[in-house]
């Protein structure tokens, strides 16, 4: 399974918008212009979370994004749902069913095995992204992140808030 870009963009854009001062909002050009990334398409995954609740936006000269909620209240699946939607990752198009070696008419009774398989996997992913929240990353960028570059990161943001 292959997600969009825009999953990796967003995951990081909420990472970085926890860290926006009480008030104050990141524009879309400083997001792109930290992560690398175009700032058309980043404003596209942008507008899906704004559009989810996960972030809220702002227009005009001081306009830009911040997050909705504190990060502890926002899962990594509320990003990914946002940005990708809720159905499951796996759709079955009962292909089984064009078996030559079935009787004709054949009626299949139970849910194809290989998609309870990918649905509970489906399931299982889901589960691990829905226990994983906004406030563990941090924790984590915190560990992996050397002090000064988390310091230099804070104050890049603060200047661009």
């Amino acid at each position: 399974m292959i997600l969009k870009n825009q999953i990796e963009w967003a995951l990081h854009c909420c990472s970085l918008l926890a860290a926006v001062p009480d008030g104050c909002y990141l524009p879309t050009k400083a997001l792109a212009e930290f992560h690398g990334v175009p700032k058309e398409y980043l404003s596209k995954a942008l507008q899906a979370l704004s559009q989810a609740g996960v972030i809220e936006g702002t227009l005009g000269p001081t306009g830009g994004y911040r997050l909705a909620r504190r990060p502890s209240e926002i899962t990594f699946l509320d990003i990914v749902e946002a940005v990708e939607g809720k159905a499951s990752t796996f759709a079955c198009t009962e292909i089984r069913k064009a078996n030559p070696c079935l009787p004709s008419k054949t009626k299949t009774s139970k849910t194809c095995a290989v998609a309870r398989v990918m649905w509970k996997a489906d399931a299982a992913w889901r589960e691990s992204l829905k226990s994983t929240r906004l406030s563990d990353l941090a924790q984590m960028i915190a560990e992996d992140v050397p002090p000064e570059v988390l310091a230099k990161s804070a104050e890049w943001v603060a200047a661009r808030s």
